[in-house]
Formats: structure tokens, C-alpha cells, sequence
């Protein structure tokens, strides 16, 4: 099994038959999300990380 460029140059494979802007919009849009949902999950997962510590301090100094 052989494979084999369906487009005629690397140009035509970028405008995707005149539909590249929005195929690439697309992907970029897609990108961005998925990098934003990551960013803003690790963000959240620190705060919540920082807030139980200080929480559980706080305990360990009300148990003394």
C-alpha cells in the first residue's frame, strides 16, 4: 500500500480547495480552546491545591 498526495502542490494542500481560510481557522480556534481549557484547569487545580493546605493548616493549629 501506497500512499499519495492528493493535492497537486503544498500551496494547494494551504487553500484546501479556496476553504482554507476557514479549515485553518478552524484548527487554530480548536487549538486556542484547547490550550486555554488546559491552561485555565492547571491554574484552577494550583488554587485549590494552595487553598486545602492553608485549610489544612489551619486545622493542625486548631487541633493543638
Amino acid at each position: 500500500m501506497q500512499l499519495q498526495f492528493k493535492f497537486d502542490s503544498l500551496a494547494d494542500f494551504f487553500a484546501m480547495g479556496n476553504y482554507g481560510f476557514y479549515v485553518w481557522l478552524s484548527y487554530g480556534i480548536s487549538f486556542v480552546a484547547m490550550g486555554w481549557l488546559i491552561w485555565q484547569s492547571k491554574r484552577e487545580q494550583k488554587q485549590i491545591v494552595a487553598q486545602v493546605k492553608k485549610e489544612l493548616v489551619r486545622e493542625a493549629q486548631a487541633n493543638k
